[in-house]
């Protein structure tokens, strides 16, 4: 499973174990037990990855073999690729900018977009230095 934490600046990605169904239950029971309002709906999120990280070809085999329904590749322009993952969004309230956004995918998939995800913070940490 794939999880996105969305901040008001940022939004950091995790590769998690947990099923899908076993995050958001647990997810769903922590939201009662402090009395939190939380909001679950089907949406989608999209974040860019450099064309040029290593992976990327290895990525799009992937998704075109297993993943099509779950994750769509464009390409921006020159330099950027467009991930647009289908999944589910919760926040504390539908209108919420900061939540957590999950989908589910192959391992395989998953590990890629992670793993690219991962090199291209590495990348843009070393250009900001």
């Amino acid at each position: 499973m794939l999880k996105l934490t969305y901040t008001e600046r940022s939004f950091y990605l995790e590769c998690l174990t947990l099923s899908l169904e076993e995050w958001v239950a647990q997810r769903v029971i922590l939201a009662l037990r402090v009395g939190q309002s939380l909001s679950i709906e089907p949406s989608t999120a999209s974040f860019l990855l450099p064309v040029d990280l290593p992976g990327v070809e290895r990525l799009k085999a992937e998704v075109q073999r297993n993943d099509s329904e779950i994750i769509a590749l464009s390409t921006c322009d020159v330099e950027y690729l467009e991930v647009t993952l289908w999944g589910s969004w919760l926040s504390e309230g539908s209108e919420e900018a900061v939540g957590v956004f999950v989908t589910a995918m192959s391992d395989r998939s998953e590990f890629y977009v992670h793993q690219l995800w991962q090199e291209a913070q590495a990348c843009a940490s070393v250009m900001s230095e």
